[in-house]
């Protein structure tokens, strides 16, 4: 024994310094090449295009670009590279960067969706395919994941991301970044990740997209920032400023979030790049006078590379950056910095080794069709949310008659691909009437008509489908958003259903016949009458190429729904901001307390709280039981709890834990979700879920915002969402 121990740390030794050796041999090649390099080829690092013309051909031989993006063709990006490698006077190859969100041309479903999934183990695995893939098309960094928190559903950009919870969305920002980096950014079918949009973007004003952001530091460091932290602390190699002002000082030119916690205190090494144009749009904030102030605020800041900026005119760091040095308002030791960030990173994946795409090994390697059908496939079923399902409607029986399937999302290979889809393959988009042919025998009849469109006073067909409804057993009714209503630049005001898609649904309902809706969608929607006289709705997102497979499953029950809201449902426009982990005030909602806050004239509670998503079992909870109930502040807690499947179907559940603290020297939120861990049972199993609460978990930000674990007692709450929770009680001592 004493002799493979010895083994083992001799060997755990021996790659301790290799890695130690690889890190200075990595910084002197940095420090050797920037040593030969021109003013002017360092500002050419700190450039990136969206598009080759014969004068940015002439820059890359001058060494005067670093980056392009939005070019996903290899054998381009081969014949670009090869100007930079073989014909510039250093031979710094270039960094192809594009918005890979979810998928390149295997599309899975929208960031907000996988989420749903609560599985971070299969986002990873998502992530890894849409890295080969994009990979194998010339691409070797991606503008992903977002991990903006939102709590407004009326910013279009919800989609992207992970919904309302920081820590849900830490541990999704982890997950992605792993999949996309790998465990060797090297690897060739690695491509580098890019955290965005740093910071607080998905604070803005109105949830009206490129708004203003104003919050307490508290706010964003409680919030906004861990999800950045999270993806800094897997390794993300570089993340996007936001086009937002945060506080009174633009975020791509905000030092202190960009240099004082990113670099000094999260020791993050990689580069920022701003998000298009947010360079140039400080002249916008007014913050800059001119493009040259903006270059000059937006590098001090810490931005180190300038996407697109001003593609009119060139960029904002080219014209600018050479005079700044010169007139003596920017060192050229910053300007050093910045590059060598850049030059870190395309070091570390591998560009200066291997340059250009590699058809061959891709072609040799690559994963397999089956593979990537199967991930997105379970991927899609795990993001789809069981809303209700009054009196067991679902799942329906495969031998049903007739069913009417009806709908503008129904038949539709374009829109289930939502927004951000890369290199969406159309064709390979299995829509709901495909996926239900797929399950069912011949011998049931599916009466298809597509009703209405997404959104716009087109009645035409209402009245054939209310006839095919009324002649068919039951109905499933496919509505919600054109995959272009939600992501950049999509908020609206009214987030109900589009069009006269209710309108439709209402004259349908008087049919009296059985109605599923299935809703399709890149934010929640406010459903009230939905929720109120459907049987059974689905809420499905944009779930990619699987679409109509994943719901025929869950539809006829060949898989048990399992997802849960990463964000809540409001019953109006009315109840936003709404979201779970809200402070208590001096005088909390009380609905027999007209002095109290609270709407007047809407519930105090959600349409569909955070967590929430129904089964077509049911599980319970009891026995939580605590390893001890009094604990120093560096002590642990060991929580365990009993969650049986008392149904009849086997499923899978979320196990959800939250914690309050009672009291505290500032105010605290009513709970927060802290972990969680999804279980498959069968029916009549029962399983001990084990949970660890350690003293980080406890921890906040004083009032001098020093992160500390404050005496007092504190609540541990678990259960299947964020309001069904059993709960139990320890005390933190001194």
């Amino acid at each position: 024994m004493k002799t493979q121990f010895k083994f083992l740390l001799s060997f755990l030794i021996i790659i301790l310094h290799l890695r130690i050796y690889a890190q200075v041999n990595e910084e002197q090649k940095i420090n050797d090449l920037l040593s030969k390099m021109t003013l002017k080829e360092k500002i050419g690092q700190l450039v990136q295009f969206s598009f080759v013309n014969s004068e940015r051909e002439e820059l890359i031989r001058e060494g005067s670009v670093g980056s392009f993006l939005n070019i996903t063709n290899p054998k381009e990006v081969n014949r670009i590279q090869k100007i930079a490698v073989e014909e510039s006077r250093l031979g710094i190859p270039l960094i192809i960067g594009q918005d890979v969100i979810h998928g390149y041309n295997t599309t899975f479903p929208i960031p907000l969706g996988e989420t749903a999934s609560w599985n971070p183990e299969l986002v990873k695995k998502a992530a890894e395919i849409a890295s080969w893939e994009a990979a194998s098309n010339g691409v070797h960094w991606t503008f992903a994941p977002m991990v903006d928190i939102a709590r407004d559903p009326r910013w279009g950009r919800i989609a992207e991301g992970s919904g309302e919870d920081p820590y849900l969305g830490s541990v999704m920002a982890d997950a992605r970044v792993r999949g996309f980096q790998g465990n060797n950014l090297k690897e060739k079918r690695n491509i580098v990740a890019c955290a965005k949009h740093y910071v607080a973007y998905g604070e803005a004003i109105g949830g009206k997209d490129y708004n203003t952001v104003d919050m307490s530091e508290r706010m964003l460091r409680e919030v906004y920032l861990p999800p950045f932290k999270s993806a800094v602390d897997a390794g993300a190699g570089t993340l996007m400023s936001a086009f937002n002002d945060l506080n009174g000082i633009p975020a791509s030119a905000n030092y202190f979030t960009l240099t004082q916690i990113l670099r000094n205190e999260w020791g993050f090494d990689g580069f920022v790049v701003s998000d298009w144009n947010s360079i140039g749009e400080l002249v916008n904030h007014r913050f800059a006078k001119d493009k040259m102030e903006a270059a000059l605020k937006g590098l001090t800041a810490g931005v180190d590379m300038d996407m697109a900026g001003d593609e009119q005119t060139g960029n904002v760091y080219l014209p600018n950056l050479e005079s700044l040095v010169k007139n003596g308002l920017i060192k050229e030791e910053l300007i050093n910095e910045s590059v060598k960030r850049i030059l870190r990173i395309k070091y570390r994946i591998g560009l200066f080794d291997h340059p250009y795409i590699d058809s061959v090994y891709f072609k040799q390697n690559f994963i397999s069709k089956e593979e990537r059908e199967k991930v997105a496939l379970q991927l899609s079923k795990e993001s789809i949310v069981l809303l209700k399902n009054e009196d067991e409607l679902l799942p329906l029986k495969k031998d049903i008659k007739s069913i009417a399937l009806i709908g503008p999302l129904a038949d539709n290979q374009e829109d289930p691909t939502g927004p951000w889809s890369t290199a969406p393959i159309f064709e390979n988009v299995v829509t709901v009437l495909q996926g239900l042919k797929n399950k069912l025998q011949s011998g049931t009849r599916i009466n298809y008509l597509k009703g209405c469109n997404i959104n716009d006073d087109d009645r035409s067909e209402f009245d054939k489908a209310v006839k095919t409804a009324g002649e068919s057993d039951a109905i499933i009714i496919v509505v919600g958003e054109s995959r272009d209503m939600s992501g950049e630049a999509s908020s609206r005001s009214d987030i109900g259903l589009p069009g006269v898609q209710l309108e439709l649904i209402k004259r349908i309902y008087e049919t009296g016949k059985p109605i599923v809706v299935v809703l399709m969608s890149g934010r929640p929607l406010t459903i009230p009458w939905l929720s109120e006289n459907i049987p059974s709705i689905l809420e499905t997102w944009f779930l990619g190429d699987q679409t109509g497979n994943a719901i025929a499953d869950v539809l006829f029950g060949d898989y048990n729904p399992s997802g849960k809201l990463p964000v809540t449902f409001p019953r109006s426009v009315g109840q936003i901001p709404i979201f779970y982990n809200y402070k208590s005030t001096g005088r909390p909602p009380d609905e027999k307390n007209k002095f109290t806050s609270k709407y007047l004239d809407i519930p105090i509670t959600p349409q569909y709280p955070f967590g929430f998503g129904l089964s077509y079992t049911t599980f319970d909870y009891k026995n939580l039981k605590l390893d001890k109930t009094s604990l120093w502040k560096s002590d642990s807690v060991l929580v365990k709890i009993d969650v049986s499947n008392v149904g009849d179907v086997a499923g899978s559940e979320v196990v959800q834990l939250y914690i309050k603290d009672w009291f505290s020297s500032v105010t605290r939120p009513l709970k927060e979700l802290k972990a969680f861990n999804k279980i498959h049972l069968e029916p009549g199993e029962t399983k001990t879920v084990e949970f660890k609460i350690t003293p980080n978990m406890l921890s906040f930000y004083d009032e001098k915002m020093n992160w500390i674990v404050e005496p007092g007692k504190f609540d541990v709450m678990i259960g299947g969402n964020s309001e069904d929770l059993i709960s139990a009680t320890f005390e933190v001592t001194k």
